[in-house]
């Protein structure tokens, strides 16, 4: 849970929108909104979202691996270097 004052009702960002997008922006935290009473939704600027997805996608990746493992779908070091190589020098070629 974050911390109290990281957490707003949807009536101050109805009525003070530009305050807590400059309040956002400037401090990097994210800020929840409640609506009556309840989490609704997250306020947060655009470089934590950024940086989130990203965190994300490579997240995704890793259990995706992970899931590759458990399924024996690998291939030896050199295999991958191989193809890798491969698909390197047709992107090259294909421009």
């Amino acid at each position: 849970m974050p911390p109290k004052k990281d957490i707003r009702p949807i009536t101050l960002l109805k009525s003070r929108t530009a305050d807590l997008v400059r309040e956002v922006s400037e401090e990097g935290r994210a800020i929840t909104i409640t609506q009556h009473g309840e989490a609704k939704v997250v306020l947060m600027d655009v470089e934590t979202y950024d940086r989130w997805r990203a965190a994300m996608a490579l997240l995704k990746a890793l259990a995706q691996g992970e899931a590759d493992v458990v399924r024996g779908r690998t291939v030896k070091q050199a295999e991958a270097f191989r193809r890798a190589r491969r698909a390197i020098e047709r992107t090259a070629r294909d421009g």
